[in-house]
């Protein structure tokens, strides 16, 4: 599995390579909101979820974005960050 990273977008792949988990983050006027995080089934409990987020916050830092989520895992695990939270705002 190979994980791909967009402009907007970061996702992993299988061998085959289908989608099996992703994670969104459109930006405008300068804010990137984590809006959709989706992780196949059989992956779920791996961290893999966790990992996506972290992914996307560490691109959207790198692109000088300001952070938002209005996805409910996202928001959850910014929660559990406050040290990333207190950069965010919800959107």
């Amino acid at each position: 599995m190979e994980f791909h990273t967009e402009e907007e977008r970061i996702y992993l792949t299988d061998e085959w390579g289908e989608v099996v988990a992703e994670v969104t983050f459109p930006v405008k006027d300068g804010v990137a909101t984590i809006n959709h995080t989706y992780v196949h089934e059989s992956l779920r409990g791996h961290g893999i979820a966790s990992r996506l987020v972290q992914m996307a916050v560490d691109k959207i830092r790198l692109d000088s974005h300001k952070l938002a989520a209005t996805c409910s895992y996202a928001i959850a695990w910014l929660q559990r960050h406050p040290e990333i939270q207190a950069e965010s705002q919800q959107a």
